[in-house]
């Protein structure tokens, strides 16, 4: 049976779990304008950051990248990330175990 759930149905909270199970972890990040989240990591993890309304300021590693609503980045968890947002946003971010490819 899918899972189904709407964004605008989770709590007002900063980080609101997306589903119930964790497989794939699934989080919908909501920031105010000037709202930022100091850097950190997901070690194990690729990490799937969709902007679903407004805009957000991406720094991995200390390089900063746009990403506008519709606009998705993928990127491995081990990197330092800070989303920072310069108007009121919303982003879904996909938690998946990292896969090594070699």
């Amino acid at each position: 049976m899918p899972e189904h759930a709407a964004l605008d149905d989770l709590p007002a909270q900063m980080h609101a779990p997306v589903f119930e199970t964790n497989r794939p972890k699934t989080v919908r990040l909501r920031l105010e304008a000037g709202d930022e989240v100091p850097a950190h990591s997901h070690p194990g993890f690729d990490i799937v950051f969709h902007v679903v309304a407004g805009r957000m300021e991406l720094t991995l590693d200390g390089e900063t990248h746009e990403v506008a609503a519709g606009e998705l980045l993928r990127f491995g968890g081990d990197r330092d990330i800070s989303p920072r947002a310069p108007v009121d946003s919303t982003a879904v971010l996909v938690f998946a175990p990292a896969v090594d490819d070699d």
